[in-house]
């Protein structure tokens, strides 16, 4: 079974929220990898702020940002922009909702 689940799906916004395992800012890269690693995803390029993670992500073709917080242990997957890539994060929900 996963570590990691749903927690809330917005296809308006284009927002899939995770619950993950606990994760510090120091640890992200390591929790972040193991979530690409399941969805079968590769990382394109990386940012890291003060609070933030921001990894773009290319997942079959449909780029998405994966974004950490760590203070509050967050992490998401969101559309590049309202509307785009209903269909992947449709089919990421329903993936991470079976226990991937």
């Amino acid at each position: 079974m996963s570590s990691f689940t749903l927690r809330h799906f917005d296809s308006q916004k284009g927002r899939i929220s995770l619950i993950t395992p606990s994760f510090d800012h120091d640890d992200f890269p390591t929790v972040g990898q193991q979530f690409i690693d399941l969805i079968g995803a590769t990382v394109v390029e990386k940012q890291q702020d003060a609070d933030l993670h921001s990894w773009l992500i290319d997942f079959e073709g449909c780029q998405l940002m994966l974004r950490a917080e760590h203070y509050s242990e967050s992490m998401w997957l969101e559309a590049l922009s309202a509307g785009q890539s209903e269909e992947e994060l449709q089919y990421l929900a329903g993936l991470v909702a079976k226990g991937i």
